[in-house]
């Protein structure tokens, strides 16, 4: 181990956990955020801690690890303030994902079964159980799975009790600060450029979400981390219709799509203020944010195929956000080989907070030469998906 000085590049959720796991270790962190913290992709998500859309692999036992690390770290957190712990509104829940045709039953039982055998506990459910657990969801179904580990946290007041952590354990943060580029010498990142003057440490984390690509290209090391959109519809507060997280079956298949073009599909949830979550979407439009008509068409309707019961129901917004995508849908948590000093962890894509606490506890394992709770190798920085093709500039990939 060399130095003790840490810059954690992001104060998204990502960037918040690992700086209070390296900061609890022991080291002197800084984190650098070039607007405010979990003012960005953190602030435009829904808060998902999920296992059941992940099939068996590494993804699974990160998420599988994320799931059994976040009610300790909760209770950690409790330990400092019962406030900040309460404000992340930890709701284990559970899923529910639904399929409305044969062919969607078919393949959500296969699914299932990989899951199952992986230590995922999914319960079958028939047509008088789902309407117990969910009686407004479609009665046109073929088959329901319950997943009782999925959970949901809020995800801005999540990602502040984990920064609040780090600096009651010493970090410093510093928002309004933007980062320019590297200072190097013999291969060796020593410093960065940032809008505010150098900062010097001994190590440097990218955490940066969906501009960790961006970044790391700023420093001289590229990495295939790009922008995918998705976007979200509010409802008015309701009465209590959606107990669960209720997706339809095309949800998994349109997470592991590598397609640019739209890719939608039913994900329905409630929050504790009474408005509906209704989603979800994925585009390759680089980092246009507009939101598209056609999008939230396409969701709005899905939505209703799975709750009838929304016609009618006001939208009172819609928002959306950018997640950090990697072509073979694995996050990149780790060292870079061309740069040292620089370390990795982004490219969650849509899993980001669920798989938050995980990857930071893995980050620590292998910056201080640890036993780590699982392999990170599937991981690495130098695997070809991430070190293929370089990340795009903010105006490519536009629509």
């Amino acid at each position: 181990m060399y130095g003790t000085r840490v810059v954690v590049l992001g104060a998204g959720i990502v960037g918040c956990a690992c700086a209070r796991e390296l900061a609890l270790a022991g080291l002197e962190v800084t984190v650098v955020e070039r607007g405010a913290a979990a003012s960005a992709t953190t602030a435009h998500g829904e808060g998902n801690v999920l296992v059941s859309d992940k099939g068996p692999g590494p993804e699974l036992e990160l998420a599988q690890l994320s799931r059994r690390l976040w009610p300790q770290v909760l209770a950690e957190i409790a330990e400092r303030s019962a406030r900040a712990a309460q404000a992340v509104e930890w709701e284990p829940k559970g899923g529910i994902v639904v399929a409305t045709t044969d062919a969607g039953a078919r393949e959500l039982n296969r699914f299932a079964a990989g899951q199952q055998a992986a230590g995922v506990h999914a319960e079958a459910l028939d047509a008088d159980a789902l309407a117990k657990a969910e009686p407004y969801v479609t009665r046109r179904h073929t088959a329901a799975l319950y997943y009782t580990e999925d959970a949901q946290v809020q995800p801005a007041a999540a990602a502040a009790a984990l920064l609040g952590d780090a600096l009651a354990a010493g970090a410093t943060l510093r928002t309004g600060c933007e980062v320019l580029g590297a200072v190097t010498r013999s291969d060796r990142i020593t410093a960065v450029r940032t809008s505010t003057g150098v900062l010097e440490a001994d190590r440097f984390v990218n955490a940066a979400g969906p501009w960790s690509g961006e970044l790391a290209a700023r420093l001289g090391a590229p990495v295939n981390i790009r922008p995918r959109r998705g976007d979200v519809l509010v409802t008015t507060p309701l009465p209590p219709m959606v107990f669960h997280k209720v997706y339809d079956a095309d949800y998994v298949g349109a997470v592991g799509s590598s397609a640019e073009d739209l890719q939608t599909s039913a994900v329905v949830e409630s929050t504790r203020g009474g408005s509906v979550l209704i989603g979800s979407s994925r585009r390759r439009v680089g980092f246009d944010d507009r939101l598209r008509p056609e999008a939230l068409s396409a969701i709005a309707a899905k939505a209703l195929r799975l709750f009838p019961a929304l016609a009618g129901v006001p939208v009172m917004r819609a928002y959306g956000g950018f997640r950090p995508y990697v072509p073979d849908h694995l996050p990149v948590i780790g060292a870079d080989p061309r740069l040292t000093g620089l370390w990795h962890v982004g490219g969650h894509e849509g899993a980001g907070i669920g798989l938050s606490v995980g990857s930071a506890r893995l980050l620590r394992a292998l910056m201080l030469g640890q036993p780590a709770d699982m392999d990170a190798t599937p991981f690495r920085v130098d695997r070809p998906a991430v070190l293929g093709g370089s990340a795009p500039t903010t105006s490519e990939e536009t629509a």
